[in-house]
């Protein structure tokens, strides 16, 4: 009965493992993802065998010793030796599950001598990412969602990736240990690539650090999964591995495209290219909060339409961008180029009701940097 009951557990831990494999966890993409996996499975196939093991010899001993059959109840109090045997064998396993999870724990927090560091900067709801060491050193650029608002208001079909693609992803390459360092802007994110084995809070004020070495090309989509307010969903990570000769091109190509943009933040543009190129920034930066018609959510983010910020000085206009208003949603939009701001701008004050007539020049949003 005991072989059976044993042979069964090992059978059902061994199809949960299965299961678990394919419905719970993203494929592995890391020597750290693949620990991680192994121990997740190789618990479960454990504890699927204790508890049809336990409870099955429970079900078994009251069905076999039931008073219909003739069996009478034991008067007793205590078993010192069941007692040492019930304590003992779980004391033994906890020591065995322990052992490769703490060598697991251990490696994670072993964040010495990347070959790449990258900085990742939470803020609602997007990410910013500098790279700081390596290949690549002074990158900066910030990942937006790309999902068109068409397909989140349910006017369009959802697309393939739908909430899990960005404007810009994280590249890396293939076989390089990436480090992460994680912080905040506004309040607490989590950057999490589960295919990675790679989870990390981000918070405000603080710096904390990560790893992963991917061994697998391809892209990679989670999500933050910290609760970090009114768009949480809408702030995918989206991470693409490419081999070490496409990402050195890749660098090359970011650093043409970085120099680019330094020039062009010392002409003038005319009202309509600010304009035009002010809408993109505005779809990817603002209208979650102040929404497409410009009118806010009432109550909880105001409108900018009709506003006294779009409609009054262009000086007060460009310090709330670039600085956020202290106590509210509204953060600081430093990050982005002054040529972007200058669009962003421009369009605000010039778009639906608002018809201030003049263009704001990136010339002026750098002289308001402080």
């Amino acid at each position: 009965m005991l072989k059976k009951l044993f042979v069964g557990a090992l059978g059902l831990a061994l199809c949960g493992a299965a299961l678990a494999a394919e419905w719970n966890l993203q494929p592995a993409a890391s020597k750290l993802a693949e620990d991680i996996h192994w121990l997740h499975e190789a618990v479960m196939v454990l504890v699927v065998i204790l508890f049809v093991g336990v409870f099955g010899f429970m079900f078994w001993s009251c069905y076999a010793h039931r008073k219909s059959v003739g069996h009478k109840a034991e008067q007793f109090h205590e078993n010192t030796t069941v007692e040492i045997i019930w304590t003992v064998i779980p004391a033994l396993i906890l020591v065995l599950i322990a052992w490769p999870v703490t060598k697991v724990v251990i490696a994670q927090k072993d964040t010495s001598q990347p070959d790449l560091t990258i900085k990742a900067t939470g803020m609602q709801w997007k990410w910013g990412y500098d790279y700081l060491k390596g290949e690549g050193e002074g990158i900066s650029f910030v990942s937006t969602l790309a999902t068109p608002r068409a397909q989140i208001e349910g006017r369009e079909p959802k697309g393939e990736h739908y909430l899990l693609e960005v404007d810009h992803e994280l590249v890396v390459p293939l076989g390089r240990k990436i480090r992460v360092l994680t912080t905040a802007a506004d309040v607490v994110h989590s950057w999490w690539v589960p295919a990675f084995g790679a989870k990390q809070d981000a918070i405000p004020g603080f710096i904390r650090d990560i790893w992963f070495t991917p061994n697998k090309t391809g892209t990679y989509r989670s999500q933050c999964v910290e609760l970090c307010g009114k768009d949480h969903g809408f702030m995918p990570i989206v991470v693409r591995v490419v081999s070490p000769e496409d990402y050195t091109k890749w660098v090359g190509e970011q650093k043409t495209l970085m120099a680019k943009a330094s020039a062009d933040e010392t002409r003038s543009y005319t009202l309509d290219e600010l304009k035009s190129r002010g809408e993109k920034v505005y779809a990817a930066n603002c209208v979650a909060c102040h929404q497409a018609s410009g009118k806010g959510v009432p109550g909880t983010f105001p409108a900018l339409d009709g506003s006294k910020v779009a409609q009054g000085p262009a000086a007060d206009h460009i310090d709330i961008v670039l600085h956020g208003k202290p106590n509210t949603a509204m953060q600081s939009f430093a990050r982005l180029g002054n040529a972007e701001l200058a669009a962003v701008i421009t369009f605000e004050r010039n778009s639906w009701s608002n018809h201030a007539g003049a263009a704001v020049q990136p010339a002026d949003v750098r002289a308001r940097r402080k």
